[in-house]
């Protein structure tokens, strides 16, 4: 049986195979290896191994229906990476959201753009009723 989502954090190489199957959609193992390998050289049984321990962690779901299964992704990206960025804001600066906003500014340079673009969302947050929180598109995630 698979396990939660919400306990079942996304390791860097499992992140790697989620950013491959929210590009490419349901997949096949092969179909992601040749992507993943793309970027660096990646055996076909390590991506294999990693993607059934993903299903067992409840992060892919696996159609067997057909010889070659194919998975796709559990939970939808937004809502992975919001787990995500809640569990460092937790962890890592102790649930000071202006700690992690900080420290992932000041970690590289960020272009006038994407400053204007970063106001831009937080006037719109501070303006919503009750802190309704952003769609996917309005973040960027689609």
């Amino acid at each position: 049986m698979a396990r939660s989502t919400k306990s079942s954090k996304p390791t860097d190489a499992e992140l790697d195979i989620l950013r491959v199957l929210w590009e490419r959609g349901p997949s096949t193992v092969r179909e992601v290896q040749r992507e993943l390998s793309r970027g660096k050289p990646t055996g076909y049984t390590t991506a294999l191994k990693l993607m059934q321990i993903m299903a067992e962690k409840g992060l892919l779901r696996r159609d067997e229906s057909n010889r070659a299964h194919v998975y796709r992704v559990a939970a939808p990206r937004g809502r992975t990476l919001r787990r995500l960025a809640k569990d460092m804001l937790e962890r890592a600066f102790g649930g000071s959201a202006v700690g992690l906003v900080l420290h992932a500014l000041e970690s590289r340079d960020v272009s006038p753009e994407d400053i204007a673009r970063i106001r831009e969302l937080l006037d719109d947050y501070e303006s919503r009723a009750g802190g309704e929180t952003l769609t996917d598109s309005e973040r960027g995630e689609e």
